[in-house]
């Protein structure tokens, strides 16, 4: 019984005690920072433009919407606007990318260098 309170009286005492991260942590967390700006977008924008797209080709095969010639017209031009978002999307997630990891170079490599001079 005694044990079993020594225990849980130094579980507890460690989750109020300071946590310290190690520079691992910190490279990873930093890492993340990193690419996740560009990860948001790139889901976002392409789930939109898949949606546009998907919209359009509705439009065109199905009765959803305007009738006649204006159905087939407005889902082209849907359908098209879609493709367009989904073949850009990856171009400007590699150029958010790039900036991001541009922004913080000098941090990471730095970081880099002090754990592998450990």
């Amino acid at each position: 019984m005694e044990n079993l309170d020594k225990v849980y009286a130094k579980r507890i005492a460690e989750e109020y005690a300071p946590k310290t991260t190690t520079k691992v942590v910190q490279l990873k967390k930093l890492d993340q920072k990193v690419k996740r700006p560009a990860n948001i977008f790139a889901f976002t924008f392409g789930t939109i433009s898949a949606l546009i797209a998907g919209t359009g080709m509705s439009m065109i095969m199905t009765d959803f919407g305007f009738s006649g010639a204006t159905d087939i017209v407005l889902g082209i031009i849907l359908g098209v606007i879609g493709f367009i978002g989904c073949g850009v999307n990856y171009l400007a997630y590699l150029k958010i990318l790039k900036s991001r990891k541009e922004k913080h170079a000098f941090e990471i490599t730095e970081l880099a260098k002090e754990i592998s001079e450990e």
